[in-house]
């Protein structure tokens, strides 16, 4: 479907629509119970939800593609992630709110642990806390390079962010982080004359940096991804017609909603303060981007229990948007992190929407193997926004 399109028929006004994002959500079965996290979660209030709304499953990207967090929340968004390449740099310092320019090469650091040899043993430096990566920024923010400025700010626990600033830098450069344990990290290079600039600061700042923190215990390494110099987009007002507020706890997410020109509420502390965050400013908003981290994290950490639980947690919690009036409520994941793999997937993800023009489908539980035979059927994220829209009455009908 095309934009043109969709912001033709765009309506300012009808009901508000509230994103809930369960970061990593979907899975795989589980050898013993042949089932995933999902479907094992007691979840009475997500299944309530199916069974009163329509479901179906999305390819964040399209099929077999395995996606990033930045592409799989652009399709979220109703952004083609083919069309719009944005790299983490960009969006670790956007959702810490770092004002970049477009000279700016914007890089995810993760601080890691390297052993004796120069392998690395622990890419996330046993995760440690914000308030170490605090002192860790501090340690590397007076690197100088030459004929550049650079900034280092902490982002969360192991992940900060630096950035190069200088005229004609380039972005086609690798990361430097081979994602898997044993190995050493790779040497940075350019692609073109302008990247290899870039490359060149970037190898003297992790020569400088473990010059720096190659004593610590933990953290005696960075590991780079994600050169990426910032485009400005099309925002999302221009094209949806909604006044967009993003809700997370984690900066890099916030990064990717300031990217398509949503306002942020820098929320802080349990998950609950992101449901609350809702109904506060529930007058202020259109739209309402929810995102909730403990799903990924567990998937990541190979915790089957702790996804689980994570998703009983939530399910607690969405219980707080029975009483919100005149919503769509859409609930999904920009990915999949099973956690018998350790790291986001290809698979499809699981899919509801519920609100009172939807059309139920007959589905009983929230969950892959019912969801995969939902009403919506098999489409990719980008399209979740129309239907959404629609069912928010906030599209005018095409033709005559």
């Amino acid at each position: 479907m095309s934009d043109m399109l969709i912001r033709s028929l765009v309506e300012k006004r009808g009901e508000k629509i509230i994103l809930l994002v369960l970061d990593g959500l979907g899975g795989l079965p589980d050898r013993v119970s042949g089932k995933t996290e999902l479907e094992a979660a007691k979840s009475p209030n997500l299944d309530r939800l199916a069974a009163k709304g329509i479901t179906g499953m999305i390819d964040p990207v399209g099929r077999g593609i395995t996606p990033g967090s930045g592409p799989g929340h652009l399709g979220l968004f109703g952004y083609d992630p083919v069309e719009i390449d944005v790299g983490r740099g960009v969006l670790a310092a956007l959702g810490i709110g770092f004002d970049l320019e477009e000279t700016d090469v914007a890089v995810r650091i993760n601080f890691a642990t390297l052993g004796e040899d120069g392998t690395i043993t622990d890419r996330r430096a046993g995760r440690i806390p914000t308030e170490e990566c605090e002192r860790l920024a501090g340690i590397l923010g007076d690197i100088e390079l030459p004929g550049a400025e650079l900034f280092v700010r902490p982002v969360k626990e192991h992940r900060a962010a630096v950035i190069f600033r200088a005229e004609g830098l380039g972005d086609a450069v690798n990361d430097t982080d081979p994602q898997r344990t044993g190995a050493a990290p790779y040497d940075v290079e350019g692609r073109d004359e302008p990247s290899k600039r870039t490359a060149e600061l970037a190898n003297r700042f992790i020569a400088e940096a473990r010059k720096r923190i190659g004593g610590e215990e933990r953290a005696n390494g960075v590991l780079l991804r994600g050169f990426a110099r910032y485009r400005p987009l099309p925002t999302f007002e221009e094209r949806f017609g909604l006044r967009g507020l993003a809700i997370a706890l984690y900066p890099m997410y916030r990064g990717v909603a300031r990217l398509v020109g949503m306002e942020v509420q820098d929320v802080r502390g349990k998950m609950s303060s992101l449901f609350e965050a809702v109904t506060a400013h529930y007058n202020d908003y259109d739209f309402f981007f929810v995102h909730v981290k403990d799903t990924d994290k567990a998937g990541e950490d190979g915790d089957y229990a702790a996804k689980q639980a994570a998703i009983e947690k939530v399910d607690r919690l969405v219980s707080r948007f029975d009483d919100v009036p005149e919503k769509v409520l859409v609930v999904t994941g920009d990915h999949s992190t099973p956690s018998q793999m350790k790291s986001h997937s290809h698979h499809p993800v699981p899919l509801l929407i519920h609100g009172r023009h939807v059309r139920p489908d007959g589905v009983r539980s929230f969950g892959e193997s019912a969801c995969a035979g939902g009403g919506l059927g098999r489409f990719a994220a980008k399209e979740i926004l129309p239907t959404a829209l629609a069912h928010a009455g906030r599209l005018r009908k095409f033709g005559a």
